[in-house]
């Protein structure tokens, strides 16, 4: 186990660091000591020829202990503007803690809706890899002062994992309050939890061992940073789950000690295309499909055609995501559609030499093309066949 962690963290030259609140801030505020350690042991590390991207929460916590507010906050504006006023606080504390070395940082505040957008995900994956080339540290944060649910990550951890697909990383480091992944609850259970170092793969009793129980100054959990390390693990980024409150912690990572949990990257794995439609995009909808169609497009890697649907939920329009179900109501798939949901309550269930016929016009063959569309883990499982979707 200690010679794979070595080998990994030797290739890793692209590094995504995630910063939980329960790790940056106290009651009053930011932690200034945590952000100057991590900011030293990342610009020791950088002239080593190592780039790294930092995903950091902390604006609403922060934004609270600048307001002296010592209750939680009761409702969406009252912490969109304890964002607003923290997050100036928080980049203030990491540009004069980087300042030190020499090393600039940058500001990156997004929501779901820059990422969903094809266009501006690349743009954002531009933005990211020329920060990168100048040797700046970009800092991104969810854009809080505007999220609504709509458009919301959920928590940073989901961030964190779409971040580390966008900009192509080696490895993902997920700085919490605890250890690592314990097989129980620590807070609970310290006596009998025991510390797991190693997953080689998220399994139903993995997440078993996971709670939504998070940081009163958070919003995710370990369930949470197992479900971030799930996604990109499937993109073929390994994950190490690490105590962030540590000093030297990334340190003792980059020397291969065991320090955390580290779940492996999965054998075969996703391009960033599809990561991008199953774990990216918000599903519009629902095809329900035949048998036939789906063993053609699990086992056979085949593109969806309308003779294999059997019904239609939603309204969507060309070009959106929806969900493939099969006939025991399972998700296998999801894709970007080349008809609308109107349409193909025309043509389910018929032949591709009638969509012209029905429709007065035929852009495409397929419903879903195989390029276009990402089969679920579980489906490939259940078929046999575990191979990149």
């Amino acid at each position: 186990m200690a010679e794979e962690r070595k080998d990994i963290v030797r290739k890793a030259r692209r590094i995504l660091v995630k910063v939980g609140s329960g790790v940056l801030t106290t009651s009053g505020g930011i932690d200034r000591k945590i952000i100057k350690n991590l900011a030293d042991e990342i610009a020791l590390l950088s002239r080593r020829g190592l780039q790294f991207v930092i995903v950091s929460s902390g604006a609403i916590a922060s934004g609270r202990g600048r307001m002296e507010f010592s209750g939680s906050l009761k409702n969406l504006p009252q912490k969109q503007a304890a964002a607003a006023v923290g997050q100036r606080i928080l980049m203030d504390v990491y540009s004069r803690a980087f300042e030190k070395h020499g090393i600039a940082v940058a500001q990156m505040l997004l929501t779901m809706s820059d990422l969903v957008d094809r266009r501006r995900y690349l743009n954002t994956r531009n933005t990211l890899s020329t920060l990168m080339e100048w040797k700046v540290i970009p800092i991104i944060n969810e854009n809080d002062t505007v999220s609504v649910e709509e458009i919301k990550f959920g928590d940073n951890d989901t961030l964190a994992a779409m971040m580390a697909n966008i900009m192509e990383a080696n490895l993902l480091i997920n700085l919490t309050n605890t250890e690592g992944l314990y097989d129980r609850n620590p807070r609970r259970d310290s006596g009998r939890a025991v510390l797991i170092p190693l997953v080689k793969e998220i399994t139903e009793e993995i997440e078993s061992f996971t709670s939504s129980e998070a940081d009163p100054s958070g919003t995710g959990g370990m369930k949470s940073k197992v479900m971030a390390a799930r996604r990109v693990t499937a993109f073929g980024i390994p994950c190490i789950i690490a105590p962030g409150r540590r000093k030297g912690v990334l340190g003792d990572i980059f020397e291969g000690n065991e320090t955390g949990t580290l779940f492996l990257p999965m054998k075969t794995h996703m391009t960033s295309k599809k990561y991008w439609i199953a774990y990216t995009l918000r599903s519009r909808g629902k095809l329900h499909i035949d048998d036939g169609a789906a063993a053609a497009v699990v086992e056979k890697g085949k593109s969806l055609l309308p003779s294999g649907i059997v019904g239609v939920e939603g309204d969507f329009a060309v070009g959106d995501p929806v969900t493939c179900v099969d006939a025991k109501g399972a998700n296998i798939a999801k894709g970007l559609v080349n008809y609308s949901a109107a349409d193909l309550e025309k043509i389910k269930g018929l032949k591709t030499s009638r969509i012209e016929q029905v429709l007065g016009s035929k852009p495409y063959d397929e419903v879903i093309h195989r390029d276009n569309m990402a089969v679920s883990k579980s489906a490939r499982k259940t078929a046999g066949r575990d191979t990149s979707a």
